[in-house]
């Protein structure tokens, strides 16, 4: 009887486990995920889906997606963090597409500044643009202080918005997660993603419901997992910022007062690797302002590019 119980219990534990790691996970549809977000907003992430269908391109086999808008003289490129995607920025792209061209691109799970940079670069080829404007924030303004060093030939202008220079903390203060990251399945990783999310960052800033429920999209995506461990890769990679002020190339700095990602610290040691950049700071903007915010968000971007 002991050795049929134990058997049981084996079977029942193994069928568990492979629950755990086999089955799909559950998905809420977007009228859930959506269902405190104001009306009005949701209408336009929407409308903007429809609108903006992604395009693909396959860069050193690498599916790079991203949008194009507007017929503009002059182009900006908006490079997102690690856990958002191209569409995280649609109210800058429909803002600024009368006036310039706007891209924006989500990153396949690369492992590296360099193949990031790579399709950046590719995507602007293929679209003619010889040198843009960068704005990037969190990741993205990792990325983009990362081009203004190595391709400065194809940045006209940058921003590095709620991100931080190269530095030793972060590695120190997340290393335990990307190890324990690599076991766990997929669907931990997404639930300990929004216990996260829940507990840092949405509180924050007063636990804005667009933020929530657009990270909480985010979750439910294939690839979650590696997508966040390939990206923690490229957080956490050195670089040498060999020129903080090169020669022609207006520079700014977006932060918040009270960004729980982007401490104080790192926020001071942003300020003082570029101290030639403008610096606007977003009061209570946590560390999405351009989702919190965006309306003021998108005016500090228009009085940058002039």
């Amino acid at each position: 009887m002991n050795r049929r119980a134990a058997l049981v219990a084996g079977a029942l534990s193994a069928l568990g486990v492979a629950a755990v790691y086999g089955l799909p996970r559950p998905r809420a549809d977007l009228a859930e995920l959506y269902a405190e977000v104001d009306p009005a907003t949701v209408a336009s992430l929407r409308a903007f889906r429809s609108a903006h269908p992604v395009r693909r391109l396959t860069v050193d086999g690498w599916a790079w997606e991203y949008v194009v808008l507007g017929q503009g003289p002059d182009t900006v490129m908006f490079l997102h963090g690690m856990s958002g995607a191209h569409d995280i920025w649609w109210q800058q792209l429909e803002a600024l597409a009368p006036t310039h061209r706007v891209l924006a691109v989500t990153y396949p799970s690369v492992r590296t500044l360099a193949e990031l940079s790579v399709g950046v670069r590719a995507v602007l080829d293929a679209h003619g643009v010889r040198s843009a404007t960068i704005v990037g924030s969190s990741l993205g303004g990792y990325l983009a202080q990362y081009l203004v060093q190595h391709h400065r030939d194809r940045v006209e202008r940058a921003v590095f918005a709620n991100t931080f220079p190269p530095n030793d903390h972060l590695r120190a203060a997340h290393h335990h997660r990307a190890v324990v990251g690599r076991f766990l399945p997929e669907r931990l990783v997404a639930v300990a993603f929004r216990d996260s999310n829940n507990r840092r960052i949405l509180p924050a800033s007063q636990d804005p419901a667009l933020v929530g429920a657009y990270l909480a999209e985010q979750a439910q995506q294939p690839g979650l997992k590696r997508r966040l461990l390939a990206r923690y890769h490229t957080v956490i990679e050195p670089f040498t910022v060999a020129d903080p002020a090169p020669e022609g190339l207006p520079l700014l700095l977006l932060e918040s007062d009270n960004d729980p990602l982007i401490d104080a610290d790192l926020r001071a040691a942003l300020r003082a690797t570029y101290p030639t950049a403008g610096v606007h700071t977003f009061a209570g903007g946590g560390h999405f302002p351009y989702l919190d915010q965006p309306a003021a968000y998108t005016a500090a971007l228009r009085r940058f590019l002039g």
